[in-house]
């Protein structure tokens, strides 16, 4: 071949090439433009997809007001308590049930109570003639609170987090006896990314509670932290905020008025400790509370700070009610235990006990039972600077058919109540299409009988449109954004996961993201995952309801949110 026909061949095979990686890099920079869509970019996709989605609006009907669906008392509103398990179960003739928290009952690195139970149990320890075993129950420290104090359940001991879920309980009429302050060595604290946290300490010096507060309100700080209700940590970070704004009355208006405050400016305020990791992993966040033990076993924190702050997390341990005689030195004989030596270097296996923390000293705000549970009420009362505009999507499909629907009904009714009438909220509902059953408005007496009302009237039939359903609510929500700016947007949507009809998620997805509007997202006996995807676009939490916990699931999600 010629010298000139190769260098011709070579040119045009260049060239080719050449055209081949243009095309695949703008391919790639369309599709990286796609997932950062911008908001105005978002608003014209969904108008335009919403052309292809079938949609009618529904007649509005008031509630029958029928006693079926009146408010469920709290030991009514509980779910059995088998929902929560037994991590070790105790075989003998004398056992103690303990309810336990969960950083030291759950599994993997959470389960140094556990390993110190089954030690125990292995020993064949007697109270008189009768062997002695412990079982652990593992529950959240708020809503062992619940079951206690409704009578619903009532183990034999229980060890929370910190004493201030005991202080709560001693003043809801509870008999308990505190046998332990410290099974464990923890604390909470703030943890902040190292970058961050050497130029908080340029400007500040010091990282509490009066610093952090004063970096976020002037918005120097973005922040998140946990649901006091049922969080530890968010429970002893908002005593310590309240006691810091005026420390002789934490309720007081000045007290108020720097939390409202505070609350313009916080970042992030999270139903579970897994989404506030998620918003974390995602850089949403760069400072937020935490336990001391979950921080040293995340390997993820390892360009994190942690100062601790509060009341310290010992997991004291209480007798609760009047246990027999043998109940109660078979417990004294299993504190006993723990206190041992083998059995604290478990503990410290675990991540407690650590070192470093063990001579920080709780900070005491003097606040009685009755001030923790009422400074838990003002949370839930003037949390929401910003009035939310919820848009509630129902799976009304066939695989909804029966007990699944029959329970979203339910607990949607009851749990209904717990949203604070200075919020806006709409319904829909989808089986192959999709349904406008309630326009977004002022949750007043009237607003709230309609949304009731079209509940009660809700039948499952056909296929699963779930994302076409989402286009409509988000839709609503821009045009209801529009006439009330001011207002925080988000979706609950309701399912069983799993999706038949219209759009897949990836047609919708970009979409989600570019409005920036989180989708709450509730299971009943559902495909999780597909659920946890949708949540995640927008680093929101899904809750995995089975047909007993729901409505309780619903209440504390409401009061966390809504």
């Amino acid at each position: 071949m010629k010298k000139s026909t190769l260098y011709i061949v070579l040119g045009i095979a260049a060239a080719c090439v050449a055209i081949f990686i243009g095309v695949f890099v703008f391919s790639t920079m369309k599709d990286n433009s796609d997932s950062v869509m911008t908001a105005e970019e978002a608003e014209i996709k969904l108008d335009n997809k919403l052309k292809k989605v079938s949609v009618s609006d529904s007649t509005l009907r008031k509630s029958s007001g029928g006693g079926k669906y009146d408010t469920l008392a709290l030991e009514e509103e509980l779910p059995d308590i088998s929902e929560y398990p037994l991590m070790v179960e105790g075989d003998s003739e004398l056992v103690i049930e303990i309810a336990s928290s969960t950083e030291k009952s759950g599994t993997g690195t959470d389960g140094a109570l556990n390993a110190v139970a089954e030690k125990f149990n292995e020993q064949q320890l007697t109270v008189g003639d009768k062997v002695v075993s412990v079982s652990i129950r593992s529950i959240a420290s708020g809503e062992a609170i619940d079951y206690i104090s409704s009578g619903k359940y009532v183990p034999d001991a229980y060890t929370p987090s910190n004493q201030l879920w005991g202080q709560m309980l001693a003043a809801k009429g509870v008999t308990l006896a505190l046998k332990e302050e410290r099974l464990a060595g923890n604390v909470a604290g703030f943890v902040l990314e190292k970058d961050k946290y050497e130029a908080f300490m340029e400007t500040y010096s010091e990282v509490n509670i009066d610093t952090i507060n004063q970096a976020i309100t002037s918005g120097e700080l973005t922040f998140g932290y946990t649901n006091p209700y049922a969080s530890s940590t968010g429970l002893n970070f908002l005593l310590s905020l309240l006691h810091s704004l005026d420390n002789s009355d934490p309720l007081s208006d000045t007290a108020v008025e720097g939390f409202v405050n505070f609350q313009q400016n916080v970042t992030h305020v999270s139903f579970t400790t897994i989404q506030l990791r998620n918003s974390v992993e995602k850089g949403t966040i760069k400072s937020f509370v935490y336990e001391y033990q979950n921080f040293v076993n995340t390997t993820e924190l390892r360009d994190y700070v942690f100062t601790p702050f509060g009341v310290r997390h010992d997991s004291p341990i209480y007798a609760v009610g009047d246990l027999s005689a043998d109940k109660e030195a078979a417990l004294d004989m299993f504190v006993e235990y723990c206190l041992n030596e083998e059995s604290q270097k478990v503990f410290t296996e675990y991540g407690f006990n650590q070192a470093d923390m063990d001579s920080y000293v709780s900070e005491d705000t003097g606040m009685s039972g009755n001030t923790i549970i009422s400074a838990q009420k003002l949370w839930k009362v003037e949390k929401s600077v910003r009035p939310v505009a919820a848009v509630f999507v129902a799976d009304t499909s066939g695989s909804m058919m029966g007990d699944p629907l029959n329970q979203l009904k339910t607990s949607l009714l009851n749990a209904s109540d717990y949203i604070g009438d200075e919020h806006a909220v709409g319904l829909v509902t989808y089986d192959s299409k999709v349904y406008r059953d309630l326009p977004i408005g002022t949750f007043d007496e009237t607003q709230r009988s309609y949304f009731k009302g079209a509940i009660e009237y809700m039948s499952a039939s056909g296929g699963t449109a779930t994302n076409d359903a989402i286009l409509v609510a988000l839709k609503m929500l821009e045009d209801y954004q529009k006439e009330n700016p001011d207002v925080k947007p988000m979706i609950i949507l309701l399912s069983d996961g799993n999706q038949t009809d219209g759009y897949n998620l990836s047609d919708v997805k970009d979409i989600i993201a570019g409005l920036q509007i989180p989708i709450y997202t509730i299971g009943y006996n559902a495909t999780i995952e597909n659920l946890e995807e949708i949540s995640n676009i927008n680093e929101a939490a899904t809750i995995n309801a089975t047909s007993e916990n729901v409505i309780y699931k619903l209440k504390s999600f409401f009061n966390a949110e809504l």
